[in-house]
Order: structure tokens, then C-alpha cells, then sequence
């Protein structure tokens, strides 16, 4: 028998209204901590993504897009700001729904909160400049004018992770949303819960209908018809390479602009002359936070061969010192992964790791103390080579490949030796070599004596496989605007290109 729910029990957001999903499905969530069934989250389909898109368009055009669209920036603003503070209003318990969801540690889940409402934040500031930028002059010879008109591309579909479930949201919400807008959100079937609480802060503070609708659902259910949806204008969709190529496919048959944020196995490379314990502990935190489930985990550990031993010993310890337990219990550092299909993929990696001859040094099991839920010790992995899976295939999950080096050269080279490219890290106490080093790598950011710490005000996105365009910072917007040239003729001369008929 299911126990208790422990979540809201909530409809599909479709036009500001709750709505019954039309196939009246539901999928059930459950507490990675636990395995126990809490709740239900509606199951949505093709009809119901297509009624969110008619409720978007509708949206954007209402009263010829004055009341959104065409809209100043100010006014969107204020409905931004209202959510932001009402994220903050409700944290603890948008915090504890996400950690029984997803099975993120709860101080973790507070710190994602406080990011989710300084997002929004952001991006209000960002609405309201973008009134300063319209009708942007352009200079142009004589008997010429011309400026810029900055329009919101149209209604945007949104597909978004399990491993940040609100704030992934929040970073594709919040911009859309600022830059006029209107949109269909579809958050992963495995981590929802907190995402249909933003419905219910968006019906709170007054979203006009249509604006932001949210639809759950499994992905060839909901995400898939609506990546194809004939009356979506742009894609932005965060989650794996796979699933990216697929979106890809379905938006070229209507030459549909989309933005990836795919999958990464990003480097971290630590030179000889860091403070040990401060470069194991950025190198952990690097690779474990979010239970390990990060696109930019930087998963690939390169250690300078002088402090190899040493670091790894020092490394090792610090790993078995993690708290590991329910996401809720106070000073808790590591939580389950969110599911059981991916606790079996992660040990199945560890497994084949086993097998080709690397060697687990410490975790890739259950702890002793935890008979239920999907957890894994944080794990270290050596005597890897650079064909290995488990060094080339994102694991998503709490695992770690150590390889040593001897040269910058053979660093920068190792570092570059995957086909993706979303993030990195170098940790030395030589700022100019961090410098080189920084730009040697190729991916989209890059951290220096420090990995993971991420914030609005700067760009994201990756290189290679991990996909392309940027959200985040003053870019994060520009990718739901198009510019339009509005070009005058000012002269009273005719033009006088064609010779003109006699006249009668």
C-alpha cells in the first residue's frame, strides 16, 4: 500500500487554470530516500501539450501582445519580482518538496531556492533595460534611418532536468519570460513536484493566463510532441546528448531555432603547488555535490605526478567523511541518486570500470547503514586509461577517475580528450599558469582554484557535444529575442532607379 502523501496533489497548469490531464494518467513519485511511493504527478500527452501551446499563443497575442508581448519591460518585471518573492516566502518548503523528489540534500535544496529568486530577480532587472534598448539607432549614409527593435521570439517550449528542478527551470522561465514570451514548460517525469509549485506561485501573484503553462509528463509523451509542435517558434532543452539530437531532428523539418545544454565529463587539473587539502576538498566538492548528478561534474581528475599519492591518500579520507543519509537529516552531504534506473546505471559503469581493469579505491556501494534507497558511497576510481568508459561516458552520478600527468602540455591535452566540452577547472597556486591553462581548455566555462560555483550574472552553456547557446547573463536573454531593422527613407527625392512612364 502506498504510504501517506507527502507532496501536493496537483493538476497540469494550462491557461492559469488546474486541469486534469485529458488521458486522466498519473505517474507516481517516489522518495528516493526511501523507495516509497508519496504522491502522483499528472501525466500529460500530445492533447494536452497542444492545448498549453494554443494558451501560450493566445497569450502572446492578446490585445495585439499590449498585455505581454508588447508590453513594457517594467511590467514583466513586476510579475517576476512578485515570484521571486514568493519563492522566497515559501523556501523551506519548496526546499524539503525538492529533497523528498529528487533526493537532494536539503541544504543544498535551500541554497537552489535562494538561486531560483535571485534568477528571477535578475532577469526583472534585465526586463526593465531592455525598454532602454529599443529603438536602438544605427547609422547609415545620407537620406537613410534606422533602429532596433528587440521582439520576443514567440512561445517557447521548455524541456528541463531532474538534478536542479526548479532552478533549471527558473534559468529558461526567467528569461523567456523577461524578453516578452510566452511558454510551455515540461520538467522531467522523475523530479516535477516543485516545478507545479511555481504554477501555483504564478496563479498566486497573478501571471496572466496563457503566459507560463507547465505540463508533466514522460518525455515521449509531453517533450517529444512538444519539441514538434508545429506552433512552438524555439526549443531550450537541458538533459542528455541523446535526447538533444532527437530535438535537434524535430525542430529542422520547421527550421526551428532550439538552445542545447547537453552532457559533459569535465576535467579538473591540479598542479603541485596547491594547498593539498583545500585543492581535495574543491576536487570533491567538484564531483559529489548534487549527489554527483551534474552535467558539469568535473569528473576527470588530473593530478600532478610529484603530489599524486599524497593528494589521492588525503582525497580517499575526506571521501569516507561525507555524511551520506536522508536528504533531510541535519548535515547531510549525499543523498540518493533520484532512481533506481539510475542507481543500476551507475553501478553498472562502476562495474565495467571494475572489469577493465581500474580500480575502485573507495565507495561504488551501497553504505552499510542505508538498507533502502538509492544511494552510492562516493566513489574514487584509478589506474584508469583514457579509453575506458568510465573515463570518456558521463556517469551522472557520485564517480570519480583519477589520472596523473608530468607536463602542463600533457594536461591541456588530457583535458581536451573527450567529445564534450561544457565546463573544466585548473588549481594552482601560478595565477598566469591558471590563465594559460583556462584558455587551453575548450568548454564553455571554466573554474580557477575552485569548480561548480555558478552564478546568473554569467553565461552557460557548452561547447563540442555539450551543446550550444548560452543562458544566463545579458545573453541569456538575447536567445528568446529576435532584432528587427526598421530602415527609413528620409529623403523628399524620388529614388530614381527606373526611368518613369511618359505621361499622358
Amino acid at each position: 500500500m502506498a504510504s501517506p502523501a507527502a507532496i501536493p496533489q496537483r493538476q497540469l497548469f494550462i491557461d492559469g487554470e488546474w486541469r486534469a490531464p485529458a488521458l486522466g494518467r498519473r505517474i507516481p513519485v517516489v522518495n528516493p530516500s526511501t523507495e516509497a511511493h508519496i504522491g502522483e504527478v499528472p501525466a500529460g500527452t500530445a492533447e494536452d501539450i497542444d492545448a498549453a501551446v494554443k494558451a501560450a499563443r493566445a497569450a502572446l497575442k492578446r490585445n495585439r501582445g499590449r498585455d505581454w508581448a508588447r508590453a513594457p519591460g517594467a511590467v514583466r518585471a513586476k510579475y517576476l519580482r512578485a515570484i521571486a518573492a514568493k519563492i522566497t516566502e515559501r523556501k523551506p518548503e519548496l526546499a524539503k518538496l525538492e529533497a523528498l523528489d529528487c533526493g537532494k540534500p536539503y541544504d543544498e535544496a535551500t541554497w537552489d531556492m535562494d538561486d531560483v529568486a535571485g534568477c528571477f530577480e535578475f532577469f526583472a532587472g534585465l526586463a526593465e533595460a531592455l525598454d532602454k534598448k529599443q529603438n536602438t539607432p544605427v547609422s547609415l549614409p545620407e537620406n537613410f534611418k534606422c533602429h532596433l527593435r528587440r521582439e520576443p521570439i514567440g512561445v517557447v517550449g521548455l524541456i528541463t532536468p531532474w538534478n536542479y528542478p526548479l532552478l533549471m527551470a527558473t534559468w529558461k522561465v526567467a528569461p523567456a519570460l523577461a524578453a516578452g514570451c510566452t511558454a510551455v514548460l515540461k520538467p522531467s517525469e522523475l523530479a516535477s513536484v516543485t516545478c507545479l509549485e511555481l504554477a501555483d506561485v504564478c496563479k498566486e501573484v497573478g501571471l496572466p493566463s496563457g503566459v507560463l503553462n507547465i505540463v508533466t509528463g514522460l518525455g515521449p509523451d509531453a517533450g517529444a510532441p512538444l519539441a514538434a509542435h508545429p506552433d512552438v517558434d524555439k526549443v531550450s532543452f537541458t538533459g542528455s546528448s541523446a535526447t538533444g539530437q532527437k530535438i535537434m531532428t524535430a525542430a529542422a523539418t520547421m527550421v526551428k531555432p532550439v538552445s542545447l545544454e547537453l552532457g559533459g565529463k569535465s576535467p579538473i587539473v591540479i598542479f603541485d603547488d596547491v594547498d593539498i587539502d583545500k585543492a581535495v576538498e574543491w576536487t570533491l566538492f567538484g564531483c559529489f555535490w548534487t549527489n554527483g548528478q551534474i552535467c558539469s561534474a568535473t569528473s576527470r581528475l588530473l593530478i600532478h605526478k610529484k603530489i599524486a599519492k599524497e593528494f589521492i591518500e588525503r582525497m580517499v579520507a575526506w571521501a569516507k567523511n561525507i555524511k551520506v543519509s536522508d536528504p533531510l537529516e541535519e548535515g547531510c552531504r549525499l543523498g540518493p541518486v533520484v532512481s533506481e534506473g539510475q542507481y543500476e546505471k551507475i553501478k553498472k559503469f562502476v562495474a565495467n570500470a571494475k572489469n577493465e581493469g581500474a580500480t575502485i579505491l573507495t565507495g561504488g556501494v551501497r553504505p552499510k547503514h542505508l538498507e533502502k534507497g538509492y544511494y552510492i558511497e562516493p566513489t574514487i576510481i584509478t589506474d584508469v586509461s583514457t579509453s575506458m568508459e568510465i573515463w570518456r561516458e558521463e556517469v551522472f552520478g557520485p564517480v570519480l577517475c583519477v589520472k596523473d600527468f608530468s607536463t602542463e602540455d600533457e594536461a591541456i591535452e588530457l583535458a581536451n580528450d573527450t567529445h564534450y566540452g561544457l565546463a573544466g577547472a585548473v588549481l594552482s597556486a601560478d595565477r598566469e599558469r591558471c590563465q594559460r591553462v583556462a584558455e587551453e581548455i575548450d568548454a564553455g566555462a571554466i573554474w580557477v582554484n575552485c569548480s561548480q560555483p555558478c552564478f546568473c550574472q554569467a553565461p552557460w552553456g557548452g561547447n563540442k557535444r555539450s551543446g550550444f547557446g548560452r543562458e544566463l547573463g545579458d545573453g541569456g536573454l538575447d536567445i528568446y529575442l529576435n532584432v528587427k531593422q526598421i530602415t527609413e527613407y528620409t529623403s523628399d527625392e524620388p529614388w530614381g532607379w527606373y526611368k518613369p512612364p511618359s505621361k499622358i
